[in-house]
């Protein structure tokens, strides 16, 4: 295991390198304005990359789960479509429509849907007819979640890095582990690049990565519900800071009278910049806060019980939620 992590991890950089030299020669690039602050040109192929890593991670790792390589197969099909927004600047709907399309298929042709919601105090919260519906419009929900907090170098990289630390946590089963790990080390090779330590050329994972990375987390979550043993509020808890910034963005514009799909800088990522100035700061506040709600809710279910976890799970979304009505910044770009 380790000589295949070794070179794993060589392909990924290799790949990650010769992709960034070959996206600015093709000018595969973010070009700065008023709302992309960064100072010149960055290449913005990261992300179809990382997932052209995944790809090749299914044949060395052969962990020979047919449902966990779906997941990263059709995770490249996501990455593409996030690859041609990215250079024609799709529309919202035309967007959903092309992502919607792939996440029918795993729903239902493959059976990745969620039937219940686990046990609580003895009742089972079963969804029955609204099964697939309930479950597509939380995929979409998290993908586009996840797709909000790529605002800033490095921070959907290391807030996803603490979704698969604590899904390492959860589970026991060594296959789920080494996919976890697969996911893991291109992410953290791409850092490299997106900070551009030791000169390597700079990458964006771009929407192709965004997506990509939500699309992966979604199923991965409802993978973990249907195949282990582990209690549904823990793995809600897991993303508890994407969906916590998803739902309360989209509450304050409707508030506040705003187009909700509207580009701006009201996500926590920017509001923590503005007021501390720091990058690595922001960055590390934001994985520590998913980090510490996770933290609170495994203790809550371990401690107390799944009712109780659940109720916490609202209660600290109120919270957050009037918290961010306080401290959030605003500023369309339309």
């Amino acid at each position: 295991m380790i000589t295949y992590t070794i070179l794993y991890s060589l392909i990924a950089f290799f790949i990650l390198f010769f992709a960034s030299k070959i996206s600015y020669k093709l000018n595969l690039v973010d070009i700065p304005n008023q709302r992309k602050k960064h100072s010149k040109p960055v290449a913005y192929t990261g992300g179809l990359t990382i997932s052209i890593i995944y790809i090749i991670s299914i044949s060395l790792f052969n962990i020979g789960n047919e449902k966990l390589d779906y997941i990263l197969i059709l995770s490249f099909l996501i990455a593409i479509i996030g690859f041609i927004d990215d250079k024609h600047q799709l529309n919202f709907i035309q967007k959903l429509s092309l992502q919607f399309i792939i996440i029918l298929y795993l729903t239902t042709v493959k059976k990745f849907y969620l039937n219940d919601l686990g046990e609580y105090n003895h009742f089972k919260l079963q969804l029955s007819f609204l099964a697939i519906p309930f479950t597509l419009l939380c995929v979409l929900l998290l993908i586009n979640a996840f797709n909000y907090f790529d605002g800033l170098d490095g921070t959907l990289s290391f807030v996803t890095i603490t979704v698969l630390l604590i899904l390492y946590f959860l589970t026991v089963d060594k296959n789920i582990k080494i996919f976890l790990i697969s996911i893991l080390i291109p992410l953290l090779i791409f850092l490299f690049f997106n900070f551009s330590i030791l000169k390597l050329p700079k990458l964006f994972l771009g929407d192709s990565g965004s997506l990509m990375l939500g699309f992966i987390m979604a199923y991965t979550l409802i993978f973990y519900k249907n195949n282990t043993n582990i209690h549904p509020i823990l793995l809600a808890w897991s993303v508890a800071i994407f969906v916590y910034e998803f739902l309360s963005i989209h509450l304050i514009r409707l508030k506040t009278k705003r187009y909700i799909f509207e580009p701006g800088q009201d996500h926590l990522h920017h509001v923590l910049f503005m007021k501390f100035k720091k990058l690595y700061l922001t960055n590390f506040l934001i994985s520590i806060l998913n980090i510490v709600f996770f933290i609170i809710g495994y203790s809550s279910f371990k401690l107390l019980n799944s009712t109780v976890s659940l109720v916490l799970f609202i209660f600290f979304f109120i919270i957050y939620f009037f918290l961010r009505l306080n401290f959030s910044n605003y500023k369309s770009f339309n």
